[in-house]
């Protein structure tokens, strides 16, 4: 809603309503003119609610926001019903005029004054709701007996979750595989390195029937070795 000066918002004061706490609303002026604008709000119970700040300027073209503060209440209304009201009055400020500035006379029409008012209501509505707790038992896949008893008291039964079960069987597999697979590759590298300090003696022994085959045969160790680089060699490709 607005006047000729103000553009207000909302129109109608919505509180919340909850039992012993302070409950605020805001309230939005927008200047829509070039000139400077004084406001001042009033309500038919001031006891009741406390308003910052009840008087103020807006600025040519910007907004101001008045927050106001319902105190307390220890007894609901009936029918959730308020027939408090607020008043918001406005009019047209000195250029360059400040919250110190304004005084109750800039709001008397007896004064000669233009005064733009607009009324607000106010209006209880329903606390937001805390969101619900989400039962056990109503997880996908869990038994619908392990959430709520027969008697209706859910604190008897705790839920088991099944998926750490699931988790624990394939870590105790791949740590089984690992060990196994960590185990054959320090074999086979023995088995490598075995090979390779064989085919060196044997590369030795070579050198060594060179020089005496004068004496007529192969050395009884160069057969031996050759016969173990074969059982290794097989050893090797079928691992």
């Amino acid at each position: 809603m607005s006047n000729e000066l103000l553009d207000i918002d909302p129109i109608d004061l919505q509180f919340p309503f909850e039992l012993k706490k302070q409950i605020s609303c805001s309230l939005y002026l927008a200047n829509k003119t070039d000139d400077y604008v004084a406001f001042k709000v009033k309500t038919t119970n001031p006891k009741k609610y406390c308003v910052r700040p009840n008087t103020g300027v807006v600025l040519p073209r910007s907004s101001s926001e008045v927050l106001v503060t319902m105190q307390a209440q220890k007894e609901a209304p009936a029918d959730m019903q308020c027939k408090d009201k607020f008043l918001l009055q406005c009019v047209v400020a000195s250029p360059g005029a400040t919250a110190k500035d304004v005084t109750p006379e800039m709001f008397s029409r007896e004064a000669g004054h233009r005064v733009d008012e607009t009324k607000l209501r106010v209006i209880y509505v329903a606390p937001p709701r805390p969101p619900s707790p989400v039962r056990e038992g109503s997880e996908e896949g869990s038994s619908p007996r392990a959430s709520v008893s027969d008697n209706g008291n859910a604190s008897e039964f705790t839920a088991v979750p099944r998926f750490s079960v699931d988790r624990l069987e394939p870590q105790d597999n791949s740590s089984e595989a690992g060990a196994l697979i960590t185990r054959l590759t320090e074999e086979k590298n023995s088995a490598v390195q075995l090979n390779k300090r064989l085919q060196l003696e044997l590369e030795q022994l070579k050198r060594e029937s060179k020089r005496s085959q004068s004496g007529g045969g192969i050395p009884f160790m160069y057969v031996l070795l050759v016969g173990l680089i074969g059982l290794i060699l097989g050893y090797i490709m079928k691992s």
